[in-house]
């Protein structure tokens, strides 16, 4: 019979197997409990369109593999590579213009044309300070990031994050082309162009794709948390399937272990979770754990817009008109300032957008296991309402069919080259991922009132919990969502110095 561990993992997602690794790699006896039959939560690929054709479940590219989670564990003596693209985002429009962001500064900022300039020094001005942000992914507060942003670099990113990203845009470049771009990156969350103190997210995500690019797991998503598996088990950690966890026992406000949903109890010296801020408060811990006032607050939690995926079988590339786009890894689909401003505030009114926005991630133009020979995968999304006016069952079919003229507009032919196409509703990623509140990929609101300190809740926003000895470590606290493991490092290191 197996020893009880120390501490029990609740989830296998990215964000648990990191915090778990953390802790196994300390001399901490580690039993991760997943409620389903695999591991990866939202990080995962299978063939939903045709065999041959492998596709990323939820989230496909990774802009921070230089964490301090990923710098240290050496994933790749488990077999984890990287690919990148020639490109990392173009931003296509029905004008033919597509300014393109990339590693390669000159080729990325001919594409911007007469904001080429302008384009050229934001990343100057970003590249001494790039370090220092990505030291604000560690644990509240970051004094040592904030002392090194103490230099003009530094100010101006001030500056910019009180800004809204359309404001942000329109100081800095001079054309609509241009001024499209970090608002359509910040829009991965629930933040759009007109939001104020919105620009930070756009700005990161934009500046981290020219440093350190989109990469993308090589053979699917699913070999991140693979590797995590792999490394964990190097350091004597298990993984228990098919083990779904109702309850976390209490005794005298610590928590003692843990109760699954067929009554076994497993006991431990502490409970760290990697699920949904409401789930841990509301479910595991229970309302007699903690405050009326924090249970009331989480009973009607701000979440993010829901999401709208397809998968796509390709016979051929997306011949898309706009010749960047060719060249990238992702695709995002936003018009102008004012396109990318009414398609939000349609979602906010619970409308389906009638011209969506859209990440399209070509995958297989980077890593071409993907597919079989020749031909593609993509991998498309958009946001929306997570519960419009009408079942998502009847609106499924003719929602994607809108997505397809969408592409097809900006890559006349598409349609044509389509062999197989799969669909995920807000409703079918909550039934993958309980994580994935009516498909919101955000970990809740990523509105700047709900960031840091506020995440999910003040005073608990340093991964602490009520209950001694409960932790929560999952893309509800700092630093949020993202593949850079980051929130379940974090809560990690916490749990080590509370152990």
């Amino acid at each position: 019979m197996a020893v009880d561990p120390d501490v029990v993992v609740v989830g296998a997602g990215p964000n648990g197997l990191f915090a778990a690794c953390r802790l196994a790699r300390a001399g901490v006896r580690v039993l991760v409990l997943e409620a389903v039959d695999h591991i990866g939560g939202a990080l995962g690929h299978a063939e939903t369109t045709l065999p041959g054709f492998r596709h990323d479940v939820g989230a496909g590219f990774v802009a921070f593999r230089d964490s301090a989670a990923f710098q240290a564990l050496d994933l790749g003596r488990h077999g984890l590579r990287w690919a990148l693209g020639e490109l990392e985002s173009a931003h296509p429009a029905p004008d033919g213009t597509c300014p393109a962001i990339g590693r390669d500064r000159v080729a990325s900022s001919a594409t911007f044309g007469e904001d080429a300039a302008a384009w050229e020094q934001l990343v100057r001005d970003h590249a001494p300070v790039d370090q220092a942000l990505l030291g604000f992914l560690g644990t509240l507060p970051p004094i040592g990031p904030a002392l090194q942003l103490v230099r003009p670099a530094g100010l101006r990113l001030a500056a910019m994050a009180l800004s809204s990203p359309g404001g942000f845009s329109r100081r800095t470049f001079a054309t609509e082309a241009a001024r499209r771009v970090l608002p359509g990156m910040g829009m991965h969350v629930d933040v759009g162009p007109e939001d104020r103190v919105g620009a930070a997210i756009g700005y990161m995500l934009s500046l981290r794709a020219a440093m350190n690019g989109f990469a993308v797991p090589v053979g699917g998503a699913g070999a991140v948390p693979a590797a995590l598996a792999a490394e964990l088990a190097a350091h004597g950690g298990r993984i228990q399937l098919d083990s779904r966890v109702v309850r976390i026992l209490v005794s005298d406000r610590r928590a003692v272990g843990v109760v699954l949903a067929d009554g076994t109890e497993i006991r431990a010296r502490g409970v760290l979770a990697d699920v949904s801020a409401p789930a841990m408060y509301l479910d595991l811990l229970g309302e007699a754990h903690i405050p009326g006032w924090a249970a009331r607050f989480f009973r009607r939690y701000p979440m993010g817009w829901g999401t709208f995926k397809l998968d796509f079988a390709l016979s051929e590339a997306v011949p898309w008109s706009a010749e960047p786009a060719r060249r990238a890894a992702v695709v995002h689909a936003g018009d102008d300032l004012l396109d990318l401003t009414r398609f939000v505030d349609q979602v906010r009114r619970g409308e389906l957008p009638d011209h969506p926005y859209l990440v399209v991630g070509q995958q297989s133009l980077v890593d071409p296991s993907r597919a079989p020979e020749g031909q593609h995968t993509l991998y498309v999304y958009t946001r929306v309402p997570a519960r419009p006016d009408r079942p998502w069952s009847e609106l499924r079919e003719s929602y994607a069919d809108c997505i397809e003229r969408r592409i097809e507009e900006l890559a006349p032919g598409f349609r044509s080259r389509i062999r197989g196409r799969a669909i995920q509703t807000p409703d079918d990623l909550f039934a993958m991922d309980a994580n994935l509140v009516d498909g919101d990929l955000g970990g809740g609101s990523n509105q700047w009132w709900r960031q840091a300190f506020f995440r999910p809740l003040f005073p608990w926003f340093r991964y602490r919990t009520p209950v001694a000895g409960a932790w929560l470590g999952s893309m509800y606290t700092h630093p949020g969502t993202g593949i850079h493991g980051m929130c379940g490092w974090n809560a990690a290191g916490v749990a080590l110095r509370d152990l």
